[in-house]
């Protein structure tokens, strides 16, 4: 095999490879005796098909077979041989693969740049800290009453009053542009004895306010418009006629936040459900002040990265980035940052964002690589039976998934890797804890977002 240097300039290498048609020759010689004596063809013996039958028979799909793996395995060899670090597949294109001529190619990488370690000790971050206060904890089990508040009926007859709840059958038609609604009903606009809250949110905007005090027996015809992105896009942005019937009245009752209330969420005592609240407010705020101190240091870590990074991975990181900026540009819903910018302006911005992705992912898997960090079997197989856990019924299927595309697995294998590497700095960086309230804490991590 011949190898020519075509490129070496910074991360780009290009090579012109010749692969000799006599080693072609050879490979489909040995391929098609391999084929011979297994292969079972009428009026033959098993093993004793003729080798002219056999290449004329297979020997174009040998060939092609042949050429495949010369040019993979003559590509590996040029990267092998000089020790190269592919940052993506490498590209080839073919210059001459005729039958009985030397297989001639060109190879096109970019490899991975020298990635210096940083001073891990010279890193100073700050980890704040907060603890559930007692008012966030009485919020919490509030929360817990509301949600298993019950209905009871009203035995009064008068009309709804907002926030109670009206028991309602009611059809809802198009209206057309002559103003008229359709005689039809729309698919899904028609319920019977549906609870609505007066003046209540989770239905169209304007439908709850306009049954405020209606009556039981009292039928009512309002008129609604639905909003543009509303999810149905034959809905959306139309106006509609919905004619209400009240069956009754109910009124909500919130428990009172006791030992029945623990109870009914499946504690024994009211002690037990607020030890189990508080403790998950704690794993929030760990949680929140774990994002923010990981934060931090990748932001360290990114001033001191100066290192160039590989075209192709920058670029099909943007690309991922600019499809959802697309998308969000479409839909209306910038963030107010991006507002006001010309697409060259937000493409230069977004760029920068996907180069930094991509030198600290580098950084991060050297860090790893040279530090010997690795996922074991065991935090896999715990990563995968979470994931699964997500299915109730379907955790075998999902197991079963993982272990037919590992490629799948994988991405389990890359957060929890870049966690081990990220507690590997923080026992090495100079680490300050900050006593701070729970409002601090969210409160700063809305100013730094």
């Amino acid at each position: 095999m011949q190898v020519t240097e075509l490129a070496n300039e910074g991360l780009k290498r290009a090579y012109q490879v010749v692969v000799p048609a006599g080693d072609l020759a050879t490979e489909r010689t040995k391929r098609l005796d391999e084929l011979s004596r297994n292969l079972r063809l009428p009026g033959f013996r098993p093993g004793k098909v003729p080798p002219k039958v056999v290449a004329s028979r297979y020997g174009q799909a040998v060939q092609a077979e042949v050429l495949e793996q010369s040019v993979n395995n003559a590509t590996q060899q040029v990267v092998t041989d000089r020790g190269l670090r592919p940052a993506q597949q490498p590209k080839v294109e073919l210059v001459n693969f005729a039958e009985g001529a030397d297989l001639e190619f060109k190879v096109e990488l970019e490899i991975l740049p020298e990635v210096p370690m940083p001073d891990f000790a010279g890193i100073a971050v700050e980890r704040l800290k907060a603890e559930p206060t007692d008012e966030q904890l009485e919020k919490a089990l509030a929360s817990i009453a509301e949600r298993n508040r019950k209905l009871e009926d009203i035995a009064e007859t008068r009309g709804a009053a907002k926030g109670e709840i009206a028991v309602c059958d009611f059809v809802g038609r198009l209206v057309g542009e002559d103003g008229q609604p359709a005689a039809e009903p729309f698919p899904g606009g028609s319920a019977q004895e549906m609870p609505i809250e007066v003046g209540g949110e989770g239905f169209i905007p304007g439908f709850t306010d306009q049954i405020e005090g209606i009556a039981p027996g009292e039928e009512r015809t309002i008129s609604v418009q639905f909003p543009e992105g509303y999810g149905s896009a034959e809905l959306a942005g139309k106006p509609a006629q919905f004619t209400i019937t009240c069956k009754g009245l109910k009124t909500a009752v919130t428990p009172p936040i006791d030992d029945e209330l623990a109870k009914a969420v499946g504690f024994d005592t009211l002690d037990a459900l607020k030890g189990t609240v508080k403790d998950q407010l704690q794993r929030e705020y760990d949680g929140l002040s774990r994002m923010k101190i990981k934060r931090a240091l990748l932001d360290a870590l990114a001033e001191k990265a100066e290192f160039p990074v590989p075209e192709g991975l920058t670029e099909t990181e943007f690309g991922s980035i600019w499809q959802r900026v697309e998308a969000d540009l479409k839909a209306g819903r910038l963030d107010e940052d991006d507002k006001g910018k010309d697409e060259d302006t937000l493409k230069a911005d977004y760029r920068k964002i996907a180069e930094r992705r991509i030198r600290l992912g580098l950084l991060l898997s050297e860090i790893g690589r040279t530090n010997n960090i690795t996922v074991s079997a065991e935090e896999l197989g715990r990563a995968m039976r979470q994931e699964a856990s997500r299915y109730p019924g379907q955790e075998q299927a999902v197991m079963e998934f993982f272990r037919k595309n590992p490629q799948a697995a994988d991405n389990l294998r890359s957060p929890i890797f870049e966690e081990k590497v990220i507690d590997f700095m923080l026992e090495l960086a100079k680490v300050t804890d900050r006593s701070v309230t729970p409002e601090e804490l969210t409160k700063q991590d809305d100013a730094t977002a």
